[in-house]
């Protein structure tokens, strides 16, 4: 039996492996996420299962607790979040994982130091990254979550000599790297790369804007990745080099997507401060040649604009999510439907706060996944389009995109919603969107803006369908 369990855990852990790259396929669609996500957690199941039965797992009434601790917490909150609130979520859970893998290499080293016995090399450097790695999404992902949940500005916060400084860190973080490869018994040093490592978390979060939070904690989450593998190594698990592979490796590829959605490279995202440009800088301020007036309407008007309608898309964004209005959407769907109105759903791939964040907030109000169309999708399918409804979205429909050279989001891939008969833009105001510019597509002829919050003139619109 001795001689069988540690086979037996390496094939469980073998079996968790496929189960998660089995259940990361399925997350790939909406109409499979879910069954994904419960094969993924079955995975992970049998891999703590297998990995109690290590024999090197010495106590285990600790263990238990903090499963019972840990799963509770989890399930509660789990159940309160709203889903407007997923993002901050996600943000924590990723700064908490990158903790997690961080403390690993923390008690390792502890451990080596108490017993003096000696520190192998490949063992140390695995700890130093992953005290890295896990710090910085730690620190990373908790900051973001503060942006994201208003506790502090998303707006960038840069200062003077502000990458000189994070340079100099970084150096402090290689020169206590290189001192405990030579000397690894050496806890002050390594207590002071830790603080390094929380630091630089920090500055690499701070100077970037709230609307560039989608690839940041897609980023962040590629990182946890990361960290978790660099933990695999430090305690020599197979199964976290294997699932902490898998998350860094998809978690970098989302983050190339999301880049490419938004026409920039991760250097411009971690460096540029996006969003601190004024509105003179681009847009219809910069173009000139668009009239400088918006025509509104009231909620009757834009009732009768979209009941007697052909086709309608709708095109939701942040301020849908703000307003918590993807249940008064699906019921002016459903009332539009009623009428023969033929409607979609244009998804952008960086609309709201995270990746997929719209979609979540759909699925949450039940709107079947047929109707749910990706950018490359709907564009071509605008100019049949009767209607255009944009709710709370502002850069992702921006036409100056397309068509102004100065403008800061030139090029940046856009659901062209100008190119409908007829668009209504659900809007509080003229504000700009995170990108700090003018949206042209507000003074174009076939815009009319119905002001208002999203839930409540979504809600008024219902009524006013109702009546027709």
């Amino acid at each position: 039996m001795s001689d069988f369990l540690p086979t037996g855990i390496q094939l469980t852990y073998l079996v968790a492996a496929s189960l998660f790259i089995f259940g990361l396929k399925k997350l790939g669609s909406p109409a499979t996420a879910r069954n994904g996500n419960v094969i993924a957690a079955v995975g992970m199941l049998l891999a703590i299962v297998a990995t109690m039965l290590d024999q090197h797992v010495l106590n285990y009434e600790m263990i238990l607790l903090g499963l019972a601790i840990g799963s509770g917490i989890g399930a509660i909150v789990a159940y309160k979040v709203q889903m407007t609130e997923m993002p901050q979520m996600v943000g924590l859970l990723n700064g908490l994982g990158g903790a997690a893998s961080a403390l690993v290499a923390v008690a390792e080293f502890w451990r080596l130091l108490d017993s003096g016995a000696p520190v192998p090399l490949d063992v140390n450097i695995s700890m130093l990254l992953d005290v890295l790695i896990g710090g910085v999404t730690f620190t990373g992902s908790f900051l973001a979550f503060a942006k994201l949940q208003g506790l502090i500005s998303g707006s960038p916060i840069t200062f003077p000599f502000q990458q000189p400084f994070n340079l100099a860190l970084l150096a402090a973080y290689v020169v206590g790297s290189v001192y405990l490869i030579i000397t690894p018994d050496s806890l002050p040093i390594f207590l002071g790369v830790v603080a390094v490592s929380l630091i630089l978390g920090v500055m690499f979060v701070i100077p970037i804007g709230g609307g560039d939070m989608p690839v940041v904690i897609s980023l962040l989450n590629s990182l946890s990745g990361v960290a978790a593998a660099a933990a695999g190594f430090v305690v020599m698990n197979n199964m976290l080099i294997i699932a902490g592979a898998l998350v860094g490796a998809s978690g970098l590829i989302l983050t190339e997507i999301m880049c490419k959605a938004m026409n920039r490279s991760l250097f411009s995202v971690l460096f540029s401060a996006f969003g601190t440009g004024s509105a003179s800088g681009g847009g219809a301020a910069g173009g000139g040649a668009v009239d400088q007036t918006v025509r509104s309407i009231d909620p009757e008007e834009g009732a009768m604009m979209l009941g007697y309608a052909r086709s309608v898309v709708i095109v939701p964004g942040y301020g849908m999510a703000v307003a918590q209005a993807q249940h008064s959407v699906r019921e002016l769907s459903d009332q539009l439907e009623k009428m023969g109105v033929d409607v979609k759903y244009a998804i952008h791939p960086v609309a709201g706060r995270m990746p997929g964040h719209m979609n979540v907030l759909l699925a949450e109000a039940n709107v079947p996944y047929t109707q749910l169309y990706d950018m490359d999708d709907i564009n071509p399918q605008f100019e049949q389009a009767d209607v255009a409804l944009v709710i709370g979205a502002n850069d992702v429909v921006n036409p100056a995109a397309r068509s102004d050279t100065n403008s800061p989001i030139y090029g940046m891939p856009i659901l062209e919603v100008d190119r409908a008969k007829q668009t209504i833009v659900i809007k509080r105001g003229m504000s700009t969107g995170f990108a700090g510019v003018d949206n042209e597509l507000f003074y174009k002829d076939k815009t009319t803006m119905l002001f208002g919050s999203a839930k409540d003139m979504v809600s008024k619109l219902v009524s006013e369908v109702k009546q027709l």
